[in-house]
């Protein structure tokens, strides 16, 4: 699981008006996510910043800890099932993983998060920068 510490800038007003720009560091956990070409597009609409809500029947959004294992997922049930599949990585505030347990789904290699849909909007929140595509199968 790879830490990264990410500064974070934003605006801020002071009270004479003038917008300056304030800094902070925050830890980050890098993450990555194998997924078909409909919900690409549906992450890609919201600018690169968000994951789309879970379909029904789809309890749990399940972020993986490893390129590899991501890589496996998207080129052997994505590309099979969709056509494509893609490979994700973005960057997750630490301080809101640290409420889940990493849950190995099968080799010492394949571990992901299970994180419930109805979490998945303040894990949006916690993602800091953009999701990036890495790679792709077809």
């Amino acid at each position: 699981m790879a830490r990264v510490v990410t500064q974070i800038e934003w605006p801020v007003r002071t009270e004479t008006g003038i917008i300056s720009t304030m800094t902070t560091e925050t830890e980050t956990v890098t993450l990555w996510r194998p997924t078909g070409p409909a919900e690409l597009a549906l992450v890609e609409a919201s600018g690169w910043r968000e994951w789309p809500p879970r379909l029904p029947g789809q309890p749990i959004f399940y972020p993986v800890l490893n390129e590899e294992y991501a890589t496996m997922i998207a080129r052997d049930w994505n590309v099979k099932h969709s056509g494509a599949g893609y490979v994700t990585r973005f960057q997750v505030r630490r301080s809101f993983l640290d409420r889940y347990e990493v849950h190995q789904a099968g080799g010492r290699a394949i571990l992901e998060y299970w994180i419930p849909a109805e979490d998945l909007a303040a894990l949006n929140a916690s993602i800091v920068g953009t999701i990036e595509v890495v790679s792709a199968y077809h």
